[in-house]
């Protein structure tokens, strides 16, 4: 087994081990709100609750699957469509915001709610919330190592050799989704860096929402940035599967949160509840959140390249033609010459042989 088999291996197991304890967190929520035994969020009918909390807790536990189909056995005789697909969506959620965990732990709460905990309530103890998120950052470590060995698991070609080898994909369309990825990221960084343009609400805005912003940009530019140098072959010395990890993660960073704000947006747009707004204007948010989850499939379309096929084994040598019988022998035993039969009808005439 190789050494990024193992590491692989052991960031599957550390993920769905870390995601655990914020799977049981869950379910005594639910079961403590059905008993009465535990107060609902602020904000949050019983029923609202625990509906939403089941589905955090059926969130949680396909993440686990998933980590645990990119290490068993098993995981192998999955389709590797719909697997890739969803471990490419979870480490897009989980990964890119471990910067920004780290930063809140270090700047305190930033007002922000990257992970969409589930309105948790003022009463939760620090203990759930360590939990909690130390189940998201496992999580997502875990991912950003495990996905990577399953792929070259399952396509080790894909990974081998450096970018001057070979270019990744097509030059035109690699070279236009990079772009796209790169303008998106652009627009964000500018929002994170204090911008007005598209902003209607500057006083919605906050700490939180400006990191997030200012992360989401980064990881666009940096997934451009890996689409760019797979389908240009440059730098040529750079091993492919730098680029290949880069692309994976910022990508799946477009995709997924894009796709789950792009709802809550549209939301906004219609319903216009009142006392919920976002800094953004509405119209231009909903177009970025569109076009991020547009570039985003385009790019792992890129990065996964032609469909695999297996090689075919070579062809069976074809048989030589079997060599024409023997002609019968017109030596009798006995070393006599024995006549052909006559086409008449008669005896058979013998001769002796010299």
């Amino acid at each position: 087994m190789e050494w990024w088999d193992r590491v692989g291996r052991v960031g599957a197991y550390g993920a769905a081990v870390a995601l655990t304890p914020y799977a049981l967190i869950k379910v005594s929520w639910v079961i403590g709100a059905l008993l009465g035994l535990l107060p609902v969020g602020d904000g949050f009918g019983a029923v609202e609750w625990v509906v939403l909390n089941t589905a955090t807790i059926g969130m949680a536990g396909a993440g686990i699957a998933v980590a645990l189909a990119l290490v068993r056995p098993w995981g192998l005789r999955i389709p590797g469509a719909p697997l890739v697909f969803f471990a490419w969506v979870s480490t897009g959620f989980l990964v890119p915001v471990l910067p920004y965990a780290l930063l809140t732990s270090l700047l305190g709460p930033a007002g922000g709610d990257p992970g969409g905990s589930g309105g948790d309530g003022p009463s939760m103890p620090g203990w759930e919330a360590a939990l909690i998120q130390a189940g998201f950052v496992g999580m997502g470590l875990g991912l950003a190592v495990a996905l990577p060995a399953h792929l070259r698991r399952r396509r080790p070609e894909a990974f081998a050799g450096r970018l001057g080898d070979r270019a990744g994909g097509p030059a035109r369309t690699s070279s236009w989704v990079a772009c796209a990825g790169a303008a998106i990221g652009l627009v964000w960084l500018y929002w994170a860096a204090g911008g007005t343009a598209g902003i209607s609400h500057p006083a919605a805005r906050d700490l939180g929402g400006r990191l997030l912003a200012g992360l989401s940009g980064g990881w666009a530019l940096l997934a451009s940035a890996g689409i760019w140098a797979l389908a240009h072959g440059r730098p040529a010395r750079l091993p492919r599967w730098a680029p290949l990890a880069i692309g994976w993660l910022g990508s799946g960073c477009l995709f997924a949160w894009s796709g789950w704000k792009l709802p809550f947006t549209l939301y906004l747009a219609f319903a216009q509840p009142g006392g919920t707004a976002l800094p953004e204007n509405l119209a231009a948010a909903a177009v970025l959140h569109v076009g991020a989850i547009v570039t985003g499939a385009v790019m792992l379309r890129s990065l996964l390249g032609p469909p695999h096929t297996p090689p075919q084994p070579p062809p069976a040598p074809a048989m030589a033609p079997a060599p024409p019988p023997d002609p019968p022998s017109d030596r009798a035993p006995g070393g006599r010459l024995q006549a052909r039969r006559p086409q008449q009808r008669g005896q058979i005439r013998t001769f002796k042989g010299p």
